[in-house]
């Protein structure tokens, strides 16, 4: 087996960034690089694809192959990538507006068809490229230059709709904790089929301090729960507060009170095909639980360009086609004479047309 020995540095191209400066997305794409670097895989078998909007200038800022598509079209683009080259390793970069709003419908079929790629949804709940209009994810009664006096619109929930769409990989993370959001990648890459990562993540212009509750370092312990396969589901400060099930609903307990145990605190298995319980971690807010982190769902299921393969490998060994000629001289053939004769000539069977 090859080793590439790269560094994050190998995955940086030469063009000048230009993100306004404390912008959530470098922390991004340092995590991105630094997660392509340990995956052991080389730079030819890299494609980044991306729509429009701030993040999706980073196939500018990385050294392998890119696309730089159209509003919106990032999700189809990258499922046709990853069909006609199945050996590609394929990131989509994109942010709340191009892949929920004008890209919602590919961004669902994506999901549904569970394609092996992996997506890194920016989400900054604002459109910071073209200058602060509310998003799909922006929250009910935000102000901004489209809504003036206040959204009147309940918000997309990312990780509600992958699991709507039937996905079987979501996770979150925070622009500001690089070492999480890397490790939350490289558990994406390793999934087979479809993962979608939401990455909270700060638009200091258009949006500044969106997620500060969630992000603050100072109550990151409080405040978010980093969810970690088969452990149990604990956070806080001094690690005693976690989750049960109560007349099934998630509550917040504490670890020594009313005979609370550890042993009484709920376990985390992303493989296990729960939708109601992620659902619920998905959905949990501030200030009655804390924010879910890491990997929420990753199980298996049948992967569409995988499937694809097999099936045109079995209809190859099966066909009696077997070049253009034969197809040009198959079915309902006619030979064409008598050209000086003034009938028209015919070109299609009435059986099959008529």
């Amino acid at each position: 087996m090859i080793n590439f020995n790269y560094s994050a540095k190998d995955f940086k191209s030469a063009a000048e960034v230009r993100w306004c400066p404390g912008c959530g997305d470098y922390a991004i794409m340092n995590a991105v690089q630094k997660t392509m670097a340990d995956m052991n895989i080389a730079h030819k078998d890299f494609a980044v694809i991306s729509g429009i909007g701030c993040s999706s200038r980073f196939p500018y800022y990385m050294s392998t192959y890119g696309f730089h598509t159209i509003h919106g079209r990032a999700a189809a683009i990258a499922s046709g990538v990853k069909s006609a080259n199945p050996a590609l390793t394929v990131w989509v970069m994109t942010g709340d507006g191009d892949s929920l709003a004008i890209g919602g419908n590919h961004f669902i079929h994506l999901v549904r068809r569970n394609i092996n790629l992996n997506m890194v949804l920016f989400n900054n709940k604002i459109y910071g490229l073209t200058k602060g209009q509310y998003s799909p994810t922006s929250d009910r009664g935000k102000i901004t230059k489209t809504s003036p006096f206040g959204t009147i619109e309940d918000s997309f929930v990312p990780g509600q709709l992958v699991l709507g769409s039937r996905g079987t990989f979501f996770a979150r993370a925070v622009d500001n904790n690089i070492k999480h959001t890397q490790e939350v990648l490289a558990d994406a890459a390793q999934h087979k089929g479809t993962s979608v990562v939401e990455v909270l993540q700060n638009c200091v212009i258009f949006n500044e301090g969106i997620h500060e509750q969630i992000s603050d370092p100072k109550f990151r312990a409080e405040r978010q729960l980093f969810l970690k396969n088969g452990q149990p589901m604990i956070f806080g400060d001094n690690e005693d507060k976690g989750l049960i099930l109560d007349k099934g609903k998630l509550k917040v307990v504490k670890i020594g009170e009313n005979g609370i145990t550890r042993e009484d605190i709920l376990v985390h298995q992303p493989e296990e095909d729960n939708l109601g319980l992620q659902v619920a971690l998905i959905n949990m807010a501030l200030p009655e639980f804390p924010v879910a982190m890491g990997v929420i769902r990753s199980v298996e299921a049948p992967v569409y360009d995988q499937e694809m393969t097999k099936q045109i490998e079995t209809v190859q060994q099966k066909r009696k086609i077997t070049c253009m000629d034969e197809l040009l001289q198959s079915g309902n053939t006619w030979t064409v004479d008598g050209q000086n004769s003034k009938e028209p000539v015919k070109f299609f069977d009435n059986k099959c047309f008529g």
